[in-house]
């Protein structure tokens, strides 16, 4: 979408700088702008706007009657499809706190700025907003399936793995990818995890979903070879599958089916469920270990044992969690949490890899930290298999 197709609504108090911010927008080439001076006023122009609606919200947290504050929490359930923009001159510390409480809403954060806020800034995150392709998703596309559509989905062969290139940091090279799943949904069309993973891994039926993946993620990885592209794909496994002693064999027995070697696949162990049986989990991943296959603890930092798990299970790969690499050059505690960890994976000997690099400036940090590999939108977003063999044939390092 285009400077001049958005809508954007400045919720600004002070008369002097949401007029500044307004006159920096058109300049920009936005020609629908709209101004509120408190969350009250900026929630009128969300209901009123109606279609087309506001995609674009710049906010202060500091105002009169509804701070900004108060106004996220209303938008997450009015117009939860509106992208923020945060400016404030109350420090960097209180706008990242305010950062991560926007995306904890379920809201689109396209940046944090510290006042006073510059044409550079605003331009990059516009950029941002056009590059990340948000559009509005049909009513119910979101959360809105039952456990029996979504299980009819997988049964009738739907769901797909999109693939999200990862970048060696010191040579540049292609060194694989991760497999994401995506429902291609008949009437919807490509449908995110969000809407289906939970309610699969609440219910008991995650592995369905699991095995789908996996057989098509080594089936690519072996045409990929096949192809001259010796690549690693990596494939999430929920904690909740590793209660079933026999999930080893079984994957096993998929890799072997599809004629790849173990090594190719990566198996990313994702901590959104406690483990409820640690002994069958540790001798699934023990065995898993024993058979050639690489473990990677996901979304490291979040989950609920994290650094217990370490310990625990012979990883060879530490992910980083995007939520700490989002902004995390403009933001000294997130430096620190993503330089120690990167720290503690080489002392732990194990590869380290960072997710949600957006940005020249994450990329540059992250190789000066010595982290091995990045993904994220700088590098390619996650695409289908045709997308994905084309973005490997053209691919060079920089």
């Amino acid at each position: 979408m285009k400077a001049s197709e958005l809508n954007i609504l400045v919720v600004e108090d002070d008369d002097f700088q949401r007029r500044m911010v307004v006159n920096m927008l058109r300049s920009l080439g936005v020609t629908a702008v709209h101004a509120a001076g408190d969350g009250w006023q900026a929630l009128g122009v969300i209901r009123e706007a109606g279609e087309p609606p506001v995609n674009i919200a710049v906010c202060d947290l500091d105002m009169p009657t509804m701070d900004g504050l108060e106004f996220l929490r209303h938008l997450s359930q009015e117009s939860p499809d509106t992208a923020i923009i945060l400016i404030s001159a109350l420090g960097s510390k209180l706008l990242a706190s305010a950062g991560r409480m926007t995306r904890m809403y379920g809201i689109s954060l396209l940046g944090v700025i510290e006042k006073p806020l510059m044409l550079g800034q605003l331009k990059h995150l516009l950029a941002r907003y056009e590059h990340a392709g948000n559009k509005r998703q049909p009513p119910g596309a979101a959360a809105d399936f039952t456990l029996e559509e979504i299980l009819q989905g997988i049964q009738a062969n739907q769901f797909e793995p999109f693939f999200q290139p990862k970048v060696d940091l010191k040579t540049g090279q292609l060194v694989g990818a991760e497999a994401l799943a995506r429902w291609i949904h008949p009437e919807y069309g490509v449908i995110g995890p969000d809407a289906f993973i939970p309610l699969l891994e609440q219910c008991g039926h995650i592995d369905s979903l699991t095995f789908l993946m996996l057989e098509k993620s080594a089936a690519v990885c072996r045409s990929l070879q096949d192809r001259g592209y010796i690549y690693t794909i990596s494939v999430n496994l929920s904690l909740a599958s590793l209660d079933d002693t026999t999930l080893a064999d079984r994957i096993t027995q998929v890799v072997q089916d599809a004629g790849l070697d173990p090594q190719y696949l990566i198996l990313e162990i994702t901590e959104t469920a406690a483990m409820t049986n640690v002994a069958h989990a540790l001798e699934n991943l023990a065995r898993l270990c024993i058979r050639g296959f690489t473990l990677s603890i996901d979304d490291y930092g979040t989950g609920y044992s994290s650094m217990q798990q370490l310990t625990r299970i012979a990883f060879g790969e530490l992910k980083i969690d995007q939520s700490f690499v989002k902004d995390f050059a403009d933001n000294e505690a997130l430096r620190i949490v993503v330089e120690s960890s990167i720290d503690m994976a080489h002392k732990l000997q194990v590869k380290s890899i960072a997710e949600g690099v957006e940005t020249q400036q994450d990329w540059d940090m992250l190789k000066n930290m010595g982290c091995d590999t990045a993904q994220g939108y700088f590098i390619a977003p996650p695409m289908n298999l045709a997308s994905f063999i084309e973005f490997c044939a053209r691919y060079k390092p920089a």
